[in-house]
């Protein structure tokens, strides 16, 4: 974030009831062409173990793409100069039906000079790369999908802003933003107007799996403004504990709340590593996400 200065029964086709209302009925046995590992946290955590660990940018990026490689998956660097400074960011194409709408999923890798960035970003960077052995072994049905992993974030969105502002990039159907997604037991979505259909389908995944979600404009700066200012669609996502969020709210607003929410204690400060993660609902909530952007994918509206 920045400052102020899943491998398991899946949820059959959601059924479109109204305009927007999806109820997920049911869940049907794992794919064959599944990736045979099936304990999502551990993999998770091991990723963002690989990522945290990395001294300098050029490290967490060599983590990403590694893992990129593994799962056989074709990455790109982009370079770019925003606002005076120099990144890379790295793009991903899952494949998809040819002249689908675009399906655009991200994360930003960079960190600030303190700590080790585990929560603060690699979390989310661990969240999508889960996310793309999920929908590379099982493609959506009518979108394209892209991975994007930015970078300088932290220096005011510079990596998302370059790549919005370059001269003929495609407006996706929708941009998803993962950051701080280290713990807890709620997910927590910036969900603006325009995003009812998402909602609904998160929302219903969220009560099979029992995990808490908490949707709403309020929410702190990351990547989805990039794409928001623009015009563009755009929702975020982190998984922090439920009792966490007004508090994390009031700081953003200049507030010191008592006592201080973990997420506010632990990025941008020396303890931002993996001794902080906690697993256990983190293979619960990136099913509900898989599940409602398949619920998303499958509506009408979303096309």
């Amino acid at each position: 974030m920045t400052p102020i200065s899943i491998l398991r029964p899946r949820l059959a086709p959601a059924l479109l009831l109204g305009a927007a209302l999806f109820a997920v009925s049911a869940r049907t046995p794992a794919h064959a062409d599944a990736p045979p590992s099936t304990d999502v946290a551990a993999t998770w955590r091991a990723q963002v173990e690989r990522v945290s660990a990395g001294a300098d940018k050029a490290a967490r990026a060599a983590a990403i793409t590694a893992r990129l490689d593994q799962l056989g998956l074709p990455w790109q660097e982009e370079a770019f100069e925003h606002d005076g400074k120099h990144g890379r960011n790295l793009l991903v194409d899952l494949g998809g039906p040819q002249d689908a709408p675009l399906l655009l999923i991200g994360a930003h890798y960079d960190r600030v000079e303190v700590g080790h960035g585990a929560t603060d970003n690699a979390s989310g960077v661990a969240a999508v790369l889960e996310l793309a052995q999920a929908l590379k072994a099982r493609p959506l049905a009518g979108h394209r999908v892209r991975l994007a992993f930015w970078d300088l974030e932290e220096h005011g969105l510079l990596g998302s802003r370059a790549w919005v502002a370059a001269p003929g990039q495609e407006k996706p159907a929708l941009y998803v933003n993962f950051d701080v997604f280290g713990w807890g037991d709620t997910l927590w979505m910036m969900a603006p107007d325009g995003q009812a259909a998402l909602v609904d389908a998160v929302r219903a995944a969220s009560a099979l799996e029992r995990i808490g979600f908490s949707p709403g404009e309020k929410y702190p700066p990351t990547d989805h403004l990039a794409f928001l200012r623009a015009g563009w669609p755009a929702v975020s996502f982190s998984l922090v504990g439920g009792e966490e969020i007004d508090g994390i709210l009031q700081v953003f607003a200049g507030q010191k709340p008592e006592p201080a929410p973990k997420v506010m204690r632990v990025i941008h400060s020396p303890g931002d590593d993996a001794s902080q993660l906690d697993p256990g609902n983190i293979a619960a909530a990136l099913r509900v996400l898989e599940d409602g952007l398949r619920a998303w994918d499958a509506a009408p509206a979303a096309r």
